[in-house]
């Protein structure tokens, strides 16, 4: 889903959720090695990670199932899609004999989004004005600018494309983009 909005700063914002990981505890303790064999869209390896990693095909998701029950899913756009995915987590385990009835719990601990914010950034620039930046251009060419309130971490681009990771919900995510363009034009007035 691509939101544009028009906010006090005149610029529109554009950005695109790419990812949503979000964990949830099902309650009840999952026999891995059973839903492993059983399951062709599963990965398991207990010497290397305890978990097991299930594939869903639609929503495309993939969920890290704990024996413990834990979930954590990845790939989703949105809660509405980790809801359906966690369903159909659900309706695999039935299949080896784990009754879960209660609905889980979901809650988002990441999101990521790519965007613009319509602008050229001299990343030199803000790098020397803006306070939590890193930037390394022999190594990659993009500035990492980190928030504190919202927790959001910003990798920048010359070309005002961004990525934006840490944000939990979509109130956040467009607050720490508006903070963003904000600090970024007063360090350009203030130069």
């Amino acid at each position: 889903m691509v939101k544009k909005e028009k906010k006090k700063t005149g610029k529109k914002l554009k950005y695109k959720i790419q990812n949503l990981v979000a964990t949830a505890s099902l309650g009840k303790a999952v026999p891995l090695v059973k839903l492993a064999r059983t399951n062709p869209n599963t990965t398991y390896n207990p010497e290397q990670f305890p978990g097991l990693v299930l594939g869903i095909a639609k929503p495309k998701a993939k969920v890290l199932v704990f024996s413990s029950g834990n979930l954590v899913c990845t790939g989703t756009k949105s809660k509405q899609q980790v809801k359906e995915v966690i369903k159909q987590v659900i309706k695999q385990l039935r299949k080896v004999g784990v009754k879960v009835t209660e609905v889980p719990e979901i809650t988002v601990q990441n999101i990521v989004a790519n965007g613009e914010i319509n602008m050229s950034l001299n990343l030199n620039e803000l790098s020397l004005l803006l306070e939590n930046t890193e930037y390394e251009p022999e190594q990659f060419p993009g500035l990492v600018y980190k928030l504190d309130r919202p927790n959001a971490t910003f990798l920048l681009f010359t070309n005002g494309k961004l990525v934006c990771t840490g944000t939990k919900n979509r109130k956040e995510l467009e607050e720490s983009m508006q903070i963003l363009i904000k600090r970024i034009k007063e360090v350009q007035k203030g130069k």
